[in-house]
């Protein structure tokens, strides 16, 4: 059954360090996660949740409903059918292990895949339930291969107590090194839950945890520094904004989680969270790594031109009002040197851009800790961890110090992604990866830090016992200096 000579193994063979998946993923059996659901939330749960499977949502309704309810096309097919082979690949550890050398993977990090969805659940007991039920399997199902594979556990995160609860639970009871939490919320805006609450759900908006949020999640924060688990986030934005059409699943999906993983990294930076811990890493998994270069173009622009020394630039109060009446009465024509002459407010745009009493917008940077430009630094070279699918030829901006501010590096990770429809073939998935070098986008030097020294840095960063017991200890550890 097992290939060895298939093309991602002779690439392995030529590198002189291990490969690090950063995200691969794992399909659940229904049948035996609705066995963990039941032990985990009861069976009265496990019922609502199973009615809910097989009677609502987009598959149910007709083209119409969807339309007059607004329902966005999910994905559907997307799971390897064809190639069985893989598909029991993904649900079986055992067998994943067992093909991991002709897929060139030395150790694979695997996330569940109903995750996606119950993480983001509305209802709370299905939503805690079952994010407990899924990590209760994967302890099971993942005990014996822990040497090559790190499971993944779900973190719901509807408020901070949910999240710490499950945080505490998955690490310490279960085991977990690894965590992914719901990196965005969508809740019902107030004044539309009081005045209308029976459409309130149609009335959202999108909680990224930091900025605005009606709760405090800093507790949470510091959960993950003292368990020394990295932030992995890989929310979908299927739903947002545009991503609404009931008709067509990749118009929803493409660009979704660099969507939602700019939201969340954005929200960190200017909540002031990377500022208040340090230590902390964060990964955005699944959206590549392009997005991240231009939020931190944007952002260096915004930061070096709004911060408090240079903010005072744009107070209307510092207009010479005598000055500018001299030059619109010499320089205007018609109507413009009339109102010049009888109106004081003559030159105000017919909007609020020149406020000159929002003291509010001077203090926007002080609350992230933002002085200037180059506070951004630490968060983008260092806390921030972008994983990549390994067809993204855009991994090479990543490592181009000509296209980031202050010629920065951000840390790009190989993410495979196999168990899912991106990953036609995982005996293909290193191979497809090594296409960076080839084409000349990375060099041998880059391609390491992308399978390598990046996936493993997340992480060790965080627990520097994260490797132990692993194939990959002693790369590790030479790697960490602490050979």
């Amino acid at each position: 059954m097992i290939d060895v000579t298939t093309s991602s193994a002779a690439i392995r063979s030529k590198l002189g360090h291990p490969v690090v998946d950063a995200d691969g993923h794992a399909i659940e059996s229904g049948p035996v996660f609705f066995e963990y659901l039941k032990q985990a939330a009861g069976t009265k749960v496990l019922e609502r949740f199973r009615k809910r499977l097989d009677d609502s949502g987009w598959f149910h309704l007709t083209p119409d409903q969807r339309l007059h309810e607004r329902v966005f096309r999910p994905a559907s097919w997307a799971l390897p059918a064809k190639n069985t082979l893989d598909r029991a690949t993904a649900m079986l550890p055992r067998l994943f292990r067992a093909r991991m050398d002709d897929f060139g993977l030395d150790f694979s990090i695997v996330y569940p895949t109903l995750a996606l969805g119950l993480m983001l659940d509305p209802d709370e007991e299905i939503r805690r339930g079952g994010c407990r039920a899924l990590n209760l399997m994967f302890a099971d199902l993942f005990r014996d291969q822990k040497d090559r594979m790190a499971p993944v556990a779900t973190i719901p995160a509807h408020t901070p107590q949910e999240a710490i609860d499950e945080l505490e639970y998955a690490v310490k009871t279960l085991g977990f090194k690894a965590v992914m939490i719901a990196s965005s919320i969508k809740r019902p805006i107030p004044i539309v839950a009081e005045t209308a609450s029976a459409v309130s759900r149609y009335a959202t908006w999108v909680d990224s945890l930091c900025m605005d949020s009606p709760y405090d999640y800093d507790p949470v924060w510091a959960k993950c520094v003292e368990l020394k688990v990295a932030v992995t986030a890989h929310t979908p934005s299927m739903g947002w904004g545009s991503r609404v059409t009931t008709t067509n699943y990749i118009y929803n999906h493409v660009g979704s989680f660099a969507a939602s993983g700019e939201a969340f990294a954005k929200a960190l930076v200017l909540g002031g969270v990377t500022r208040r811990f340090p230590t902390l890493k964060f990964a955005f998994l699944e959206g590549g790594v392009a997005w991240a270069c231009e939020l931190y173009g944007g952002l260096v622009g915004h930061c070096g031109k709004r911060n408090r020394n240079v903010i005072e630039n744009y107070n209307p109060a510092n207009i010479d009002t005598k000055m500018i009446a001299e030059l619109f009465a010499t320089y205007g024509d018609g109507l413009t040197a009339t109102l010049a002459a009888s109106d004081p407010d003559f030159s105000r745009p017919p909007n609020a851009w020149n406020w000159s009493g929002d003291e509010y917008i001077a203090r926007e940077l002080d609350r992230a800790g933002i002085e200037s430009a180059e506070d951004l630094r630490a968060p983008f070279e260092h806390a921030f961890y972008f994983g990549c699918e390994a067809d993204d030829a855009y991994v090479s901006v990543a490592f181009d110090k000509r296209l980031n501010p202050f010629g920065s590096r951000l840390k790009a990770m190989f993410s495979s992604d196999v168990g899912h429809w991106d990953v036609p073939d995982m005996n293909e998935v290193l191979a497809e990866a090594y296409e960076l070098v080839e084409h000349g986008l990375v060099n041998e030097g880059e391609f390491k830090e992308f399978v390598f020294e990046n996936p493993v840095t997340l992480h060790a960063g965080m627990n520097p016992d994260f490797f132990k017991g692993t194939v990959v200890e002693a790369e590790v550890a030479q790697l960490l200096g602490t050979a």
